[in-house]
Order: structure tokens, then C-alpha cells, then sequence
């Protein structure tokens, strides 16, 4: 898989890495099936609920490497 970025959205992530949902509602984005969820960027979530992009794209791509 290729390395996510914060220009991925929401909905391209789980499509590609769906084990990376636990991350997402860790983080307080428990809206994952919704339509705009699935359409805003990791970037764009991130900063909706106070979180910052990058890091959130390190802590994904952290664990994604460790489970490869």
C-alpha cells in the first residue's frame, strides 16, 4: 500500500486500509459511514475535531508499517 497522506480522504482510506478505523474513532471521528465523512479529507477531519493533519497522517502510516 502506498503511504497515506492528508490529502487522502476519509472514504479512499478505509477502502485501502479498513483496519485503520480503530485510529479514526481513537481520535474521536466516529462518523465513519457517513456521506461528508466519506468525502472530507484526513486533513479536513483532523482540523474539524482539533487534531492536528500531520500528525494524525504519522500516527496511520506508524501503524500501518508496523502491521505490514
Amino acid at each position: 500500500m502506498k503511504e497515506v497522506n492528508k490529502n487522502m480522504t476519509i472514504g479512499e482510506l478505509l477502502n485501502v486500509a479498513p483496519e485503520t478505523a480503530p485510529i479514526l474513532m481513537e481520535v474521536g471521528m466516529h462518523c465513519l459511514g457517513c456521506p461528508g465523512a466519506q468525502a472530507e479529507t484526513l486533513e479536513e477531519a483532523a482540523m474539524v475535531h482539533g487534531l492536528d493533519g500531520d500528525l494524525l497522517v504519522e500516527k496511520i502510516n506508524a501503524f500501518l508499517a508496523a502491521n505490514a
